[in-house]
């Protein structure tokens, strides 16, 4: 587990310094609008993996730049009209891997998006996903986490939140999904995705982070 220096009724109450550029607003809606101006094109696929309870579907529709982006949407056999949705980001490292490795939120009764990360999914899952970005910048550790860090334009984690807005809006064009019922989990890497798709995307209704990395969060 993670070691830290504060006492536990100082971490209840921690409350980080706010550090946000000017443009920061501007540079993350026109961002949006650029991925936007590719169509979503989300496609559900159903495969059948032997399940009774859940039924599955590959999904594919296009993330930054236009570039596809991959997952699964498992819904309860069982269920009646249109039902909430849990989009859930994974964890550094992982890949959407298959869905019988998701059947929580299935099982109790929601429609569950899972979004394979670009670029990841060599470690401990396996992914799906290729990241098509070309300019990465040079300067980085081999690995995902630094690429293209000296430019904002240019920054890996651009893509993939913006990937993760993209994957909410999928989630939200499938027919026997509740629009107005979105909420967005993940832990680690998918903690701090799953902060920064519930304040980029007006539409998610709740934000479960679990042990979100790069960033500070302070639980309500």
């Amino acid at each position: 587990m993670a070691f830290f220096e504060l006492s536990l009724r100082e971490l209840e109450s921690y409350c980080p310094k706010r550090e946000e550029p000017a443009d920061f607003d501007a540079f993350w809606k026109s961002t949006l609008e650029e991925a936007r101006a590719f169509p979503l094109a989300a496609s559900f696929e159903k495969v059948d993996y032997g399940l009774i309870a859940q039924e599955t579907y590959d999904i594919t529709f296009n993330g930054f730049g236009g570039q596809p982006v991959k997952g699964w949407l498992i819904l309860p056999s069982g269920r009646t009209g249109k039902i909430p949705c849990v989009v859930e980001y994974i964890g550094y490292g992982g890949g959407r891997s298959f869905p019988i490795d998701w059947l929580l939120w299935a099982s109790a009764g929601y429609a569950h998006l899972v979004m394979d990360t670009r670029g990841q999914g060599s470690s401990w899952s396996m992914g799906d996903t290729p990241d098509l970005y070309a300019d990465g910048g040079n300067a980085h550790y081999p690995g995902s986490m630094t690429k293209g860090i000296l430019d904002p334009k240019h920054y890996y984690y651009r893509r993939v939140f913006t990937d993760a807005v993209r994957a909410i809006e999928a989630a939200r064009a499938h027919s026997e999904v509740d629009a107005g019922q979105i909420a967005v989990t993940g832990g680690s890497q998918g903690g701090g995705i799953t902060i920064a798709a519930g304040g980029l995307d007006p539409y998610v209704i709740a934000a479960l982070p679990d042990v979100p990395f790069l960033c500070h969060y302070r639980r309500a």
